[in-house]
């Protein structure tokens, strides 16, 4: 018999899928006080879950059946899928919360898929990594029914405290989660390449660092700024012109062929700015490529 109560002190909760986050999202909801259900495709994996007080299950259906609440966290939706579509009728009427990383289209079909089977969805996205997991500074995202989200809002809460419920919309936190995603890793690319321009030149990494943390300052403003200027359309470019950035990109990436190292993502900078000045903001700020990136050559379309 499952737990009907929705007090999130005593609400229970299952988690299928236990790699290194799964394995954190349980941690947390036992730290949090919630008697935790566990599951793992690989049998024997959270033996110190279930030192810590968490129940293991053999196989799905009898993890989902004993909780109202049911979180999945695999690889991505396919993996989500082949676990969840045999166990649909045991997930009808009960409350799946999916935090496997994909994309919208993907979260908007599992959405789909859950309301023909009876079962309440919400789709989520986790932006911290396995060590946050449960901590007041752990960032995660929820989008579906509010109705549903604010149900169990106190239970999920346990795994951080920067939970934040975004919109009916399905395909919400995944939006969000690929976008925050989409910097982060183009962001890292670029500190990395940074790291090898100057040290092809002899430059240690430790001592590039301090540099590199201080331009950090910028941001915040320029995300802001940046974002004003994106939702207006509005491309101010009087102090620092597209003309001349991409002459500056330019030399980058000279330098940095010159030294032999690979200048791909660079040149794909450069291609966007050269569109957008094609386009005819040469005389227009940094943002105006995004009139480049939102109709780019067809060549460069996703497959």
């Amino acid at each position: 018999m499952t737990n009907q109560s929705h007090n999130p002190s005593e609400s229970s909760v299952t988690v299928l899928g236990l790699g290194a986050m799964g394995q954190a999202l349980a941690g947390a909801f036992l730290k949090a006080g919630h008697p935790t259900t566990i599951w793992n495709r690989t049998p024997n994996k959270g033996d110190d879950l279930v030192a810590r007080g968490a129940v293991r299950t053999a196989t799905a259906a009898e993890a989902v059946r004993a909780s109202d609440l049911v979180i999945v966290c695999l690889y991505d939706y396919e993996a989500s899928q082949a676990v969840l579509g045999p166990i649909a009728a045991d997930l009808s009427g009960r409350v799946l919360v999916n935090l496997t990383s994909d994309t919208p289209e993907r979260s908007r079909e599992a959405a789909a898929w859950a309301a023909e089977h009876g079962v309440a969805y919400l789709d989520g996205a986790i932006l911290v990594p396995v060590t946050v997991i449960g901590t007041p500074d752990a960032l995660l995202f929820h989008s579906g029914p509010k109705s549903v989200y604010e149900r169990h809002e106190g239970t999920l809460k346990a795994l951080g405290g920067k939970t934040v419920y975004l919109g009916e919309d399905h395909g919400l936190a995944a939006v969000y989660d690929n976008a925050l995603l989409d910097f982060f890793w183009t962001s890292m690319a670029g500190l990395v390449h940074a790291f090898a321009l100057a040290g092809a030149d002899g430059v240690k990494g430790a001592d590039l660092a301090p540099y590199l943390s201080a331009l950090l300052s910028i941001f915040p403003p320029a995300i802001e700024s940046t974002a004003v200027e994106v939702d207006s359309g509005e491309y101010p470019g009087e102090q620092a012109p597209l003309a001349t950035e991409a002459v500056n990109v330019d030399h980058i990436i000279h330098a940095s062929a010159h030294r032999g190292l690979d200048v791909q993502a660079l040149n794909g900078v450069k291609a966007v700015l050269d569109r957008a000045i094609a386009k005819g903001h040469g005389a227009d700020g940094w943002t105006a490529v995004i009139e480049a990136i939102r109709t780019p050559e067809p060549q460069a379309q996703a497959r």
